[in-house]
């Protein structure tokens, strides 16, 4: 059976609330809300405003983990910082999962190129995962979405380094580059394995920039806003954003951001995701 997907053209932060509840999955629990709270200097990430519709609706705390490069967010009392004049606090819980040590490590036992994931350890507090992405282009994993949150966003500083160097933190920007995105799904993958379905991935197809979210600096949007998906299937929504990039023939903007996906194979993490049996490639767009 194909996995079901659920698309509208509608963007607001209503509409977010009521493609969340489609898949049709009540998440119970101490819900994590993940996100991307916006690397300081950033334009392009989406405000709490817009999603504090849902996170308020499920009463769920928003979790960031810190990066493993330099900015406003390497270190947990920048980060905060970070979160504080971002808007974050004041409206939601927050929970930086790797403030403190140690991490918590969670075994990827049919991983291809990485065999654990080191994760912020306050992850052990909940029960429920909604993933709120981005969609967007990225200088490495050419794009940015639901596998990407998973893995990256969810993995503590030091996991980050970790599956960037596919396994070998110091080979953090020098690894080979298909097994720093095999690594991306292998880590996806641990998150899928915790929670046991106990999961709704939503992707917001808006303020397309080919950079991400985590860049200070970043180009604007290159295309025009598309829409928001919903589903149970972190493989299939990805895929489904892709699709619906490559079908927007007329926007003057898909070819930039296709250069950047493509240049760096972003596909193959999607590839790499449904190879390890976490979602398919195969789904039903269901327009709503």
């Amino acid at each position: 059976m194909k996995s079901k997907v659920y698309f509208s053209e509608i963007i607001t932060p209503e509409k977010i609330l009521d493609m969340y509840r489609l898949p049709g999955i009540e998440l119970k629990g101490n819900i994590a809300v993940k996100l991307h709270s916006g690397e300081m200097g950033n334009q392009n990430f989406l405000r709490p405003e817009f999603f504090r519709p849902v996170i308020q609706a499920v009463n769920g705390t928003v979790v960031e983990c810190n990066t493993a490069y330099e900015g406003e967010r390497d270190t947990t009392k920048k980060h905060l910082k970070t979160i504080e004049a971002h808007g974050w606090s004041r409206y939601f819980k927050v929970d930086l999962l790797d403030a403190e040590g140690p991490d918590l490590v969670l075994p990827i036992p049919n991983g291809k190129r990485i065999r654990k994931n080191y994760v912020g350890k306050n992850l052990a507090r909940y029960d429920s995962l909604l993933v709120l992405s981005h969609f967007k282009g990225h200088p490495m994993g050419g794009f940015g979405g639901t596998l990407k949150q998973l893995s990256i966003g969810i993995a503590s500083s030091a996991g980050k380094a970790y599956i960037h160097g596919a396994g070998d933190p110091s080979q953090i920007w020098s690894a080979d580059h298909d097994s720093f995105l095999e690594s991306m799904a292998d880590a996806a993958s641990s998150i899928v394995d915790r929670f046991q379905g106990q999961a709704v991935y939503v992707n917001v197809m808006k303020n397309m920039s080919v950079d991400c979210d985590c860049c200070a600096v970043a180009e604007d949007p290159c295309m025009r806003d598309i829409g928001i998906l919903a589903s149970a299937d972190p493989v299939a929504i990805d895929q489904a954003c892709l699709d619906l990039v490559y079908a927007a023939t007329d926007d003057p903007g898909r070819d930039h951001l296709l250069e950047r996906i493509e240049s760096r194979n972003g596909v193959h993490t999607v590839e790499a995701a449904a190879a390890l049996g976490i979602g398919s490639r195969e789904y039903e767009l269901i327009r709503v």
